[in-house]
């Protein structure tokens, strides 16, 4: 056989892996708001769920998860950023920093609901701060921090050399030049980074299922952090576990359509500025 022949074939496999990938994708995403959307309405959205009652909806949740997830993010990026640029910028390659990379390696490779256990002892009995939206948040940091941190690491160390020492050689300090030179050219990556922590972290249950527990506040919006905090994904999960709502099935159907819904449009608003800046930094946007 000819390489070009080998070569066709090569490429047609790669195409039909691709092609398999996205009719699993659309078939799952599909389906789902299939079943999903036609429950979906301004009451459902907006409204408050009940325990017993048909025709609750999922107002609390859909506020809890957006604001558990801003809480976790406001913890999560300083750090990561902050252990990313030490990383890449000012780490040897000695003892620290192999125990720092080890350190997060690890941490990714536990099971979410060991995180969750965790959380409980530390904040929820510990600390006493009870099934609550911060305790969530705190333990969310937990899970978002080795993807942030790697992610940091490589989108810093991918810009260019001759960037670092063209700053230098004008006269800028290190601090300088990694604050405007480094990072503006790192962001995209970094922005990537960010909107697919967000995405796991919206859809993340085990963990707050053991620290933001299966209950809501009856005022919506509440920003008491010390307040239950039942998200969509928990909710969905709720209802179809132990739930005695006549009507669980179409809830659990129609939180999900919408947390999919609320993903997907979630990953536009990061995804496509993202892009953009890309573009304006490699010189396509003049």
């Amino acid at each position: 056989m000819s390489a070009r022949s080998q070569d066709k074939i090569a490429t047609a496999v790669m195409w039909l892996a691709g092609m398999v990938i996205l009719a699993i994708l659309a078939t799952f995403l599909g389906y789902m708001l299939y079943k999903g959307v036609p429950v979906l309405s301004w009451n459902f959205i907006t409204g408050m769920s009940s325990d017993i009652h048909a025709g609750g909806g999922v107002g609390p949740q859909l506020f809890n998860s957006f604001y558990i997830l801003g809480l976790s993010m406001l913890f999560s990026i300083p750090v990561a950023i902050g252990a990313g640029i030490y990383l890449a910028e000012y780490a040897g390659n000695d003892r620290l920093t192999d125990m720092i990379r080890l350190s997060t390696e690890s941490l990714a490779t536990v099971p979410s609901i060991v995180l969750g256990l965790f959380g409980m002892i530390i904040f929820v009995n510990m600390l006493g701060m009870g099934f609550s939206i911060i305790g969530g948040s705190l333990t969310l940091l937990l899970l978002n921090l080795p993807v942030l941190v790697r992610v940091t690491e490589e989108s810093i160390r991918t810009v260019p050399a001759h960037y670092r020492e063209a700053s230098l050689a004008l006269g800028a300090t290190k601090w300088q030049t990694i604050w405007r030179v480094v990072l503006p050219n790192a962001l995209p990556g970094i922005i990537t980074g960010i909107t697919l922590t967000a995405g796991r972290a919206l859809g993340e249950t085990a963990i707050l299922i053991f620290t933001a527990g299966t209950t809501v506040s009856r005022t919506v919006p509440d920003f008491d952090v010390m307040a239950a905090g039942e998200t969509l994904a928990v909710h969905m999960w709720y209802v179809m576990a132990v739930g005695l709502v006549p009507d669980r099935v179409a809830v659990a159907d129609g939180t999900g359509a919408l947390l999919l819904i609320t993903i997907l449009i979630f990953n536009l608003m990061f995804t496509l500025p993202s892009k953009y800046i890309q573009r304006k930094m490699a010189g396509g946007g003049h």
